[in-house]
């Protein structure tokens, strides 16, 4: 005769209202680790066992899950029991659901690693062929198993994957002044005027913005943190630069001036670009300020927290020596 208790009894429950999927979500989750234990074993005290909880407790547990659902998940034989079909189709849904959580609960595990982890670091175009490389070299020599997720972009895109969590850190020039955002400046980076290799200022070492106020110029798109320097200090100057040309890449822009399609504002080049002469602006400070980004009062895994504490002890040494 079968122990009472290890038998799973459906009650039929009144009509009502169908579930919501969230309704579904909170009523089904905690049993679906206990309906997988017995699919597995198919015998429901060896489950119990394996899951630590008392027998009874397991096959109410099983009786409550069948008649939420409405279905018969289990048909028993003997001492034994045996999935029914809408069981076999439910076990492949849950496992599969277990182990989308597991592997997310390993994901968030290892992101809190103090070894290792991940960041997820935004930095603008300009600082990307030099000035990250050298800062992930330098930082990854003590902390060599945290990993990267490097986005790319411009200063506002950065900021908004910021405010919506998508980023733990950013390097963003102009430095943000708005609620929610702890900055922290950390460097500045002289701008040149950029011209063509046979512009007639081109033999000179330094000069004054206004001797180009009738130049075309080739800027970054209207946005960008850099346009909006270019847009000030030609103001600060006393005329409104002529836009001839508007990309989204320093380089780019670096590459029209060579074609002789106008002068730009930039920062230094990671490498010399033939066929351009940059000159130093005077009676202006032609600089651009970068700083560290991050939202006020996020709680930082360690890896972010260790590279935040890098980042702001690089403050006045964040970029590299022009002169080189």
């Amino acid at each position: 005769m079968h122990e009472v208790s290890d038998e799973i009894r459906t009650t039929a429950q009144p009509p009502g209202p169908e579930p919501s999927a969230d309704a579904w979500a909170a009523l089904l989750a905690p049993r679906l680790a206990q309906f997988a234990a017995v699919a597995r074993s198919e015998h429901v005290t060896r489950a119990a066992q394996q899951l630590g909880m008392p027998q009874p407790t397991l096959s109410r547990a099983l009786a409550r899950l069948e008649a939420d659902l409405g279905v018969t998940l289990f048909a028993r034989q003997g001492r034994t029991v045996r999935l029914t079909r809408a069981g076999v189709a439910f076990r492949g849904a849950v496992e599969r659901a277990l182990a989308e959580v597991e592997r997310a609960a390993e994901s968030v595990r290892l992101e809190a690693d103090p070894g290792g982890g991940r960041v997820a670091f935004g930095f603008l175009h300009t600082l990307g062929p030099e000035t990250v490389p050298g800062l992930l070299r330098a930082f990854r020599v003590d902390h060599p198993r945290v990993r990267f997720q490097l986005v790319q972009t411009w200063g506002e895109a950065m900021l908004e994957r910021l405010r919506a969590g998508g980023l733990d850190l950013c390097l963003t020039s102009p430095l943000p002044d708005e609620p929610g955002l702890v900055v922290r400046r950390l460097d500045e980076q002289r701008l040149r005027l950029v011209v063509p290799a046979g512009h007639r200022l081109a033999g000179r070492r330094r000069v004054r913005l206004a001797e180009v106020a009738g130049d075309p110029f080739v800027t970054l798109e209207a946005g960008y943190g850099l346009r909006r320097i270019t847009d000030a200090l030609c103001e600060e100057a006393g005329f409104a630069p002529r836009v001839a040309f508007e990309g989204e890449e320093a380089e780019t822009l670096r590459g029209l001036v060579a074609a002789g399609l106008g002068v730009s504002l930039l920062p230094p080049p990671a490498v010399p670009r033939p066929g351009v002469t940059e000159l130093d602006v005077l009676g202006q400070r032609a600089v651009r300020e970068i700083g560290v980004a991050w939202l006020d009062g996020q709680a930082d895994a360690p890896p972010v927290a260790a590279f935040k504490r890098f980042l702001l002890s690089r403050k006045g040494r964040l970029l590299p020596d022009p002169r080189h």
